[in-house]
């Protein structure tokens, strides 16, 4: 896994989403390009962090004025594919290595593909960004 750094913006912002819900933060991704923040949360957080009907994702984006996006987190790569692509349902993932490059390639049920991609690629490029900060992989093709 490659080091991690966080900003002093990033750790600003973790620290405000543990204090609104008081749930375990393990990363924080800044996506400008999609006026958004993506929280890398503990799998067995995830109730506490959206809270009742979603309060607390509600009260942070009207905090932050940005969308905000839930990641439950994981060490295992497909299970982080999993939780990336939900709630589309994936059938396999296959890492794939070149000499210079790791790619994975996610297969995902057909009637599923809209939703894993997202409007415009947003669910894709978010895939790519934790994928890239995590397992180092460089690409992410969806089947």
């Amino acid at each position: 896994m490659p080091e991690i750094k966080l900003t002093p913006e990033e750790i600003r912002y973790i620290s405000l989403f543990q204090e609104v819900t008081r749930a375990n933060v393990r990363d924080c991704i800044i996506d400008n390009e999609n006026n958004r923040i993506i929280f890398l949360v503990d799998s067995k957080d995830m109730g506490v962090a959206i809270g009742k009907s979603g309060i607390n994702v509600k009260k942070l984006r009207k905090i932050i004025g940005k969308d905000i996006e839930l990641v439950a987190y994981s060490d295992n790569l497909e299970e982080l594919v999993k939780n990336l692509m939900s709630p589309a349902r994936v059938r396999s993932v296959k890492v794939v290595n070149t000499s210079s490059k790791k790619s994975v390639y996610i297969t995902i049920d057909p009637q599923d593909k809209g939703l894993a991609i997202g409007k415009n690629g947003r669910n894709v490029a978010r895939a790519k960004l934790i994928l890239k900060r995590y397992m180092d992989i460089d690409n992410v093709v969806i089947v």
